[in-house]
């Protein structure tokens, strides 16, 4: 039987120049490396992301493949990429899921575990 797998690896960075705390806008980037685990050919077709502010302000993001990409990975194979998000508050966090189609036709969900967006040295 086929396995289906895709394993998220996350960093995420404060990006202080592009911040305006004067003004509640607090600017974020996060790094995704996307290896394909399973053993079948997949490609990255959508992505749904939840992000919530420490005000539990929820915006929810859907749109097609990523940065522009829809990378299709071999068993193997990684996409890395880094796209950005904007907060009101100093701390937040993401989650979401990937929608991937394998190569034989099969479609699957990769989920994206939380992770939080922090100003440096303000969470204890």
């Amino acid at each position: 039987m086929a396995v289906y797998d895709f394993q998220i690896t996350v960093r995420t960075q404060y990006l202080p120049e592009q911040s305006d705390p004067s003004r509640t806008t607090y600017v974020f980037t996060y790094s995704i490396t996307i290896k394909n685990t399973g053993d079948v050919p997949a490609q990255l077709i959508s992505r749904h992301w939840v992000i919530t502010d420490a005000n539990n302000h929820v915006q929810e993001v859907h749109g097609l493949g990523v940065v522009g990409h829809q990378p299709l990975l071999k068993p193997g194979e990684e996409f890395e990429y880094t796209s950005g998000t904007q907060l009101a508050t100093p701390q937040g966090s993401m989650y979401g899921e990937y929608f991937c189609v394998a190569e034989d036709g099969h479609r699957f969900e990769v989920k994206i575990p939380e992770f939080v967006l922090s100003l440096p040295r303000t969470l204890h």
